[in-house]
């Protein structure tokens, strides 16, 4: 189970990160029951399954196998269309590490930071650069954003 809050950014976080990596994914499968992502993270490949979100959006099923990175560049050529392209900077603050993604190609422009959570109800602090929350809106998806890309908003 996936427990994850998605806010917007709104300040300077770079010079806080202490890695980034370049990230491409795309969708075998894009419908809300179930997205099945391929992902090609820095040198590794994944293969993730969600399932639809609770209530709140906070919570969802999800399932992830690490490929070979080969193996997901080449589901990447049968993908729906769109690949989404970011860069991933881990940013910590307090006791937990932000994952912020800054998007670019289509989706130029936009800036997430997510935060797994161990319960829904986990309290974290949030650092001043922590815009707007957006968890359980759709149109912030990977998902969403393959298929009506960020610069078309």
């Amino acid at each position: 189970m996936e427990i994850e809050r998605k806010f917007l950014v709104k300040g300077e976080f770079k010079n806080l990160a202490s890695k980034k990596t370049l990230i491409q994914q795309g969708y075998l499968s894009s419908v809300p029951e179930r997205t099945v992502r391929v992902r090609v993270k820095g040198d590794k490949g994944f293969i993730t399954v969600k399932g639809i979100g609770n209530a709140s959006g906070v919570s969802r099923f999800e399932w992830e196998k690490e490929i070979p990175v080969h193996e997901a560049e080449e589901l990447l050529k049968i993908c729906e269309p769109g690949i989404i392209t970011k860069t991933r900077h881990l940013v910590k603050s307090g006791e937990h590490t932000f994952e912020v993604d800054e998007f670019s190609g289509e989706n130029e422009g936009l800036i997430i930071a997510e935060l797994e959570l161990k319960s829904e109800d986990e309290t974290f602090f949030k650092p001043e650069w922590l815009g707007e929350e957006v968890t359980g809106d759709k149109k912030y998806y990977n998902a969403y954003l393959v298929k009506y890309p960020f610069k078309n908003w």
